[in-house]
């Protein structure tokens, strides 16, 4: 069982990351503990290979953002797998730099193009975390795109402009968004339409980009423009659309030099009130105390750091023992003394691993 399950996390840190993927997990119920995932509609690794959950692909395939799911009874946590979002931005002009800056706070890897040496330069200095100078048309063949990507053009003219657009639109990516006047954006889009890309998609593009707030400087423009943009990654929904797999976590799970490590996985299936993390937010904990990853800190984080170390104390004999679903009040008298001041509830899956 410890094989498919390190096989199982293996496909999802080897991920195709232009494709959908969904973890389903059953947190409450005879089945708890079984694990299935998926890449776009194919089931690629379940857990076990005959389980309960192998033959409910049909359900679990219709949740669309991560949260609960029933079927026959039992309680199955949904959660899409996203990529770490990355903002590719067109041009390292004096607009770029805040909104090099302004990302990078926000929690985008950010990569910047632009063929003048001196501007690339700025781009580097601003923090971006890759600079491409090159000729556009050349750096764009270098970006891949994934569902997760953020397109932000800002070049120095609309042939530039055309070239980063018409690439952009034909890779996986989340949002495109172009700055200029709207006579030269609908300049763009003309040449684009008459260059055969249907109308449907060129209504898609953020253009002017950034949301009207009156911006003027270079400053304010970077802050309408990532106001639209987080805007956008969650306008569908009041809860993070993707659990993102913290690298580090993932590595400590299947690389073998850590494979003598007891350790628990932790993940918030649900949450009520204002509780600080996001459903599908991590953390893993060794036997030793460590962890890697946070749920919020606190006194939530606390209790799940001593549940976590009592399990790994425990000698567990059956697959169901390994896992369990812990609730973690914030508005008690505890949580309070704490220094809690979120004043909500969450619902936490713990899962061992060795």
């Amino acid at each position: 069982m410890e094989q498919i399950r390190y096989e199982l996390y293996k496909k999802i840190a080897n991920r195709n990351p232009a494709e959908k993927s969904m973890l389903a997990t059953v947190i409450e119920g005879p089945h708890i503990g079984e694990k299935i995932y998926f890449s776009g509609e194919t089931a690629v690794c379940a857990l076990p290979e005959d389980g309960f959950l192998a033959k409910k692909g049909k359900v679990l395939l219709q949740a669309a953002q991560n949260g609960r799911v029933e079927a026959d009874g039992e309680q199955i946590f949904c959660e899409q797998i996203g990529n770490p979002p990355v903002m590719v931005i067109c041009g390292g002009g004096h607009v770029s730099v805040p909104i090099i800056q302004l990302a990078k706070m926000t929690g985008f890897q950010v990569i910047v193009l632009e063929d003048r040496r001196q501007f690339a330069d700025n781009a580097q200095k601003a923090g971006a975390d890759h600079v491409i100078c090159d000729a556009f048309a050349d750096g764009m063949a270098q970006i891949k795109g994934t569902l997760d990507t953020y397109v932000v053009i800002v070049t120095r003219g609309h042939r530039y402009d055309t070239i980063c657009l018409k690439a952009a639109m034909q890779k996986p990516h989340a949002y495109i968004g172009m700055m200029g006047s709207r006579r030269r954006t609908e300049l763009v889009k003309q040449q684009l339409a008459e260059d055969g890309i249907k109308q449907d998609l060129l209504d898609q593009i953020h253009t002017p980009i950034g949301l009207p707030i009156g911006a003027q400087t270079p400053e304010e423009i970077a802050v309408s423009v990532l106001a639209e943009i987080i805007e956008e990654k969650h306008k569908h929904t009041g809860q993070a659309a993707t659990t993102l797999f913290d690298e580090q976590i993932l590595s400590y799970i299947i690389e073998e030099k850590y494979a003598g490590i007891k350790k628990v996985l932790s993940t918030i299936v649900s949450k009520k009130g204002s509780a600080p993390r996001e459903i599908g937010t991590k953390m893993l904990v060794l036997d030793n105390g460590k962890t890697i990853g946070t749920i919020g800190g606190g006194y939530a984080e606390n209790e799940i750091i001593k549940a976590s170390l009592s399990m790994m104390q425990e000698k567990m004999i059956q697959e169901k023992e390994r896992c369990t679903l812990m609730r973690v009040d914030m508005t008690g008298r505890e949580a309070e003394d704490a220094g809690m001041v979120c004043g909500g509830t969450i619902e936490v899956y713990l899962e061992m691993l060795s």
